[in-house]
């Protein structure tokens, strides 16, 4: 396993294009998944949360039009206040155009941002000002057909040092859920 962090970029924050979107969205429909809260997945996301010590976790599907976390785990509060004194927790659905995940399906390989501020790319993100997101590491759901279901991630409102141990993890976390995940096509129990 290599460790590629992204390169900084001189340029805003630009959606990656994603046509496999309309296939993803039939495969999972397929699978049962990307449209409602999973108790097994949320179980999943506070696993993930419990290994890194992140605040936020998640399992994320992406369709044609936003993304979509059957799995989450949150703080129980806000962990950063704005300056109008209110802070926001992340909710099951974004927008395409937010967070790091989009990225990670594009890029089909995992993602590491130890401080989303040293890429102008990613600082920019809605997810750094709404939720006040500074780390991510997000790794993709590829399963057997060679179709990316989504993203297994994990943030933080601090910089983080993921590291190699931290992307190996979350790698390896990914694999196992995607054998989870497709044995619902098999019919067998999950």
């Amino acid at each position: 396993m290599s460790y590629d962090p992204p390169r900084p970029a001189g340029r805003l924050l630009l959606t990656p294009e994603d046509k496999e979107a309309p296939a993803r969205t039939l495969r999972l429909r397929g699978l049962g998944l990307g449209d409602r809260p999973e108790p097994e997945l949320d179980a999943f996301a506070y696993g993930l949360a419990e290994l890194t010590g992140a605040p936020y976790a998640m399992v994320n599907f992406l369709g044609e039009h936003g993304q979509f976390f059957a799995g989450l785990r949150t703080p129980a509060v806000a962990p950063v206040v704005r300056g109008d004194g209110t802070g926001a927790l992340l909710g099951r659905a974004l927008p395409r155009d937010h967070g790091f995940c989009p990225h990670v399906v594009a890029r089909r390989k995992a993602l590491v941002l130890e401080d989303v501020s040293d890429y102008p790319r990613f600082a920019g993100n809605p997810v750094v000002d709404e939720f006040g997101i500074r780390s991510y590491l997000g790794a993709p759901l590829i399963d057997s057909t060679g179709m990316v279901l989504g993203t297994v991630s994990v943030t933080d409102v601090r910089a983080r040092a993921w590291g190699q141990p931290g992307l190996a993890a979350i790698k390896e976390r990914a694999a196992d859920l995607v054998v989870r995940l497709e044995r619902r096509d098999d019919g067998l129990p999950r």
